[in-house]
């Protein structure tokens, strides 16, 4: 069975650094050629996409929120996709989910609502909570 997993959450104060990780387990899903997405949920709000990097050139793309302070990259080799996430704040705290879609699309539109429905893999999440 085909699935991604998240990694890498957990208890940080402000100002301190986490780095996600999303791999993929099972035949068939080569991350290098998906375009991926780091999104990110708060119980009773909707889901935000926070960066993400396209299958075509790793074109990437990130919420004005996180700007400056989290960067997407991958690894082909381990089929990993990482957000090196920096100078976390409180409002930071969310359960974080990496998707991958197939079909090409720029980096910008896989962050919004409309690129998150087209995604076809999900990992169940990771909690990241920040403190103040």
């Amino acid at each position: 069975q085909v699935q991604l997993v998240e990694s890498g959450g957990g208890l940080v104060q402000a100002g301190g650094s986490l780095r996600l990780s999303c791999v993929a387990s099972g035949a068939g899903l080569t991350l290098p050629y998906y375009g991926i997405g780091w999104f990110r949920q708060v119980p009773g709000k909707r889901r935000e996409g926070v960066s993400c990097i396209d299958r075509r050139d790793n074109s990437t793309d990130y919420a004005d929120s996180v700007k400056g302070r989290f960067i997407i990259s991958r690894d082909s080799a381990q089929n990993t996709v990482y957000l090196q996430m920096n100078d976390l704040k409180p409002e930071d705290t969310a359960v974080y989910y990496c998707a991958a879609v197939p079909v090409f699309s720029t980096a910008q539109v896989m962050c919004t609502a409309e690129g998150y429905g087209a995604m076809d893999y999900w990992g169940k999440g990771t909690l990241v909570n920040v403190s103040s």
